[in-house]
């Protein structure tokens, strides 16, 4: 990773020194979150506006949302300037918020207005503060529940504090407004008026803290001593799976808490917020903010501007959380830090783990980045004294760290329409006789990765991109993970018309969980995979279900390495170890590694001591070796060497640039001129590959081709990028993206 901190300046958008406030009829600069990068001037309104102030303004025929940046700029004919319609009864954006923005947008090479899209991704900011009816759980049971009525209660259970209007309500459950008034008749729901946002409960810190372990307790001193200096500092936290570290940063929370700052914690994954929201709970005595996919509207508005007044002390939610209104971030906490979801890889293109370092070092917070498998570029920067490291070395309790054991596959006897190994499967069945639990993990979602012809061996892939359609056996449909198209299972072969030889090739989540139904029929067998379930609560709800001990065995994907604590799993089963080792991925090796130790991590979390197996066929191969030695550090190491020695991230400078277009001939033509005007790029030391096809070269019916920029670890690397993409005038049919610090090469 490449410091963020340490880009100069690109001003994406007109910033002028000037008066923090504006009369009435002054000239000033305002940015809309529109796709137009520049400021434009408008007349402030009746009462005047102050700097940050967020505005309604007139666009064309429309109105939309706006920040006051600072004075008009003026130099033409006054008279056809506009007036700012009305000032927002909203916080105005903090100087902070301004300058994070700014930088941001000058890292990622993202014009300015769309950094202020991705901070305002709150419906209704502009709506009057008038009351409304909100609907929550009531406390009589109907006479009669149907099944319309039972999912509006479902809802309701589910989502606990949170207040939904009638038509959030409707819709999340599926029914008529008419089935919730039914309801309110019976006092099963209670329908109140409420002001239109309010602030939230306070947490307590002193509420309820752990007992903690002695190792614990000098983590949690530390990182309380750094968030009283008031100042910047980023930590790595790295301890075993199980090990404790969320007790040791929920301590850092009640510290930022004391000091009256507010905090944030980012999880990777929604499914692990239920979970977490209780131990907040628990520890705190009320529940944080959240911020994520699966939160109403609106509460999501209510979040932004709780947020923004001081009326949010904790907020728990995805990557985007990073850009909400915060009035004093005090604590930043990154879990499962190398987790690859926190690169948002569309739209604005960022990852959230270096944004939260460089908005902590701009409002002088602490960024805690939780991990048992730290990221590469984190140990880099932990070894070079950038940041803290603070070590859990055991874990909490009685539990211990699981065995590790290799399978060796070219060993197994084994039939080739089958994937769970007989010593695999003997070591399930032990734990069965035992009422344990075992996990087998695969990572790869649906039924089978290929549906082949077994009379042509046409393969069936995507109309509109060039991946390979993966069969989904619960939806009897095929679909494509690139751009989510989903088609009906064909009879016949789309290309050579025989009946009844299409045929699934490889395993996916599903055709293990058939196999496992098939050898263990008197076990409970639970699959879990994101693109099984509905609904967030309906993954919770398994989740939830599994952890008491609901099912023997677990079918999952990359979802169960996560964070979620199944106090009966006692062995996890690998089925694939050797999946991901292949490819021209620099990260390939780190991120195998870090998938199979996370894996393994969820055997033996209680009083039980857990085994992992890993099923390979190449048992001796540095990682897999690496994983079951346990010598962590000793592969960073040779992990590091091999990437210095290669001049690649940490230890250098990347960006892929990507050129979509229908034709695909326009596209490469363009990269074919890119490579030879790479003038502003040799100034730097920087090297340009390509142009290439992109791994997958068709998505959504466009055409990728790909570069890559490989540049020296000092390189003024988005200057130069901004000199060499900048003169380009692009016809509506191309796309040109910047992806600086890729994370994958897609």
């Amino acid at each position: 990773m490449h410091d963020p901190r340490e880009t100069p300046q690109r001003s994406a958008a007109r910033v002028t020194a000037g008066p923090d406030f504006f009369d009435a009829g002054a000239l000033v600069g305002v940015l809309t979150a529109q796709p137009l990068d520049r400021v434009l001037d408008y007349r402030a309104p009746e009462g005047g506006c102050h700097v940050g102030a967020f505005v309604e303004v007139p666009l064309g025929p429309r109105k939309v949302l706006g920040v006051v940046m600072g004075p008009g700029e003026g130099g033409y004919d006054l008279a056809k300037v506009r007036s700012i319609i009305r000032v927002l009864d909203v916080a105005p954006m903090a100087e902070e918020m301004q300058a994070f923005l700014q930088k941001a947008a000058d890292y990622t090479l993202t014009p300015m207005s769309a950094m202020l899209r991705l901070a305002t991704r709150a419906p209704g900011l502009g709506d009057p503060p008038s009351m409304r009816k909100v609907y929550r759980l009531g406390y009589s049971e109907p006479s009669r529940v149907t099944d319309a009525r039972q999912r509006v209660l479902d809802v309701l259970e589910g989502q606990g504090d949170q207040a939904f209007t009638l038509k959030e309500l409707s819709d999340e459950a599926g029914v008529t407004s008419s089935v919730v008034k039914g309801l309110v008749k019976q006092g099963a729901v209670d329908e109140v008026d409420t002001p239109r946002d309010t602030p939230y409960r306070r947490l307590d810190p002193a509420h309820a803290s752990k007992e903690l372990t002695e190792d614990q307790r000098a983590c949690a001193q530390t990182l309380d001593t750094a968030i009283q200096s008031g100042a910047y500092g980023t930590t790595l936290l790295r301890g075993v799976t199980g090990s404790g570290k969320t007790e040791v940063y929920l301590e850092a929370v009640a510290a930022t808490l004391r000091a009256g700052r507010q905090a944030l914690v980012l999880l990777p994954e929604i499914a692990l917020t239920a979970e977490f929201l209780t131990r907040v709970q628990e520890r705190f005595g009320a529940k944080p903010a959240e911020w994520h996919s699966g939160v109403t509207m609106t509460e999501r508005r209510r979040c932004w501007k709780m947020v923004g007044e001081g009326g949010a002390q904790l907020v728990v939610g995805a990557r985007s959380a990073l850009f909400l209104p915060f009035r004093d971030l005090g604590l930043i906490v990154v879990d499962e830090e190398h987790d690859t979801s926190y690169k948002q890889e569309d739209g604005v293109l960022y990852n959230a783990r270096d944004m939260a370092v460089l908005r902590a070092s701009i409002c002088g917070a602490q960024v805690v980045l939780a991990s048992a498998t730290p990221s590469l570029e984190t140990w880099v920067n932990a070894e070079a004294g950038k940041y803290t490291r603070l070590d859990l070395k055991a874990r909490f309790g009685v539990a211990v760290m699981p065995e590790l054991r290799a399978i060796d596959m070219r060993t197994e006897d084994l039939p080739g329409n089958r994937w769970i190994s007989p010593t695999m499967q003997a070591a399930v069945t032990q734990r069965i006789e035992r009422g344990e639990q075992s996990l087998l993990f695969i990572n790869r979602r649906g039924y089978a990765p290929v549906t082949i012809c077994r009379a042509c061996g046409h393969q069936v892939g995507c109309d509109h991109c060039d991946a390979r359609m993966v069969e989904h056996r619960f939806q009897k449909r095929l679909m494509c993970h690139q751009c989510g198209e989903t088609k009906p299972m064909p009879e016949a072969c789309p290309e050579c018309k025989v009946e009844g030889k299409m045929a699934p090739v490889g395993p996916g989540v599903e055709r293990l969980g058939e196999e496992a139904a098939a050898l263990f029929p008197e076990a409970r067998v639970a699959t879990l995979s994101s693109d099984m379930f509905a609904s967030a609560r309906a993954l919770k709800e398994q989740i939830r279900a599994i952890a008491a001990g609901e099912a023997d065995i677990i079918i999952g994907t990359q979802l169960v390495a996560k964070g979620h604590n199944f106090p009966l799993l006692t062995l996890v089963g690998v089925i694939d170890a050797d999946l991901g080792l292949q490819g021209s991925d620099l990260r390939a090796a780190e991120r195998t590694f870090q998938l199979m130790r996370q894996v393994a991590g969820r055997a033996g979390r209680a009083e039980k001591p857990g085994t992992a197996m890993l099923q390979t066929f190449q048992p001796e191969h540095p990682v897999i070796r690496a994983i079951l030695s346990g010598d962590e550090e000793g592969f960073w190491r040779a992990e590091a060497e091999e990437r210095r020695h290669a001049g690649v991230p940490p230890f250098g400078r990347m960006a892929g640039i990507i050129l979509s277009s229908p034709d695909m001939q326009e596209a490469f033509d363009l990269g074919t001129h890119l490579a030879r005007t790479d003038a502003p790029l040799r100034q730097i030391g920087a090297q340009v590959f390509g142009p290439a096809p992109a791994p997958i070269a068709r998505v959504r019916g466009r055409h990728r081709v790909r570069l890559l920029v490989k540049a020296p670890k000092g390189a003024a690397l988005q200057a130069a990028l901004a000199q060499w993409t900048g003169a380009l005038k692009l016809p509506n049919s191309l796309r040109l993206s910047v992806d600086i610090d890729p994370q994958s090469f897609y």
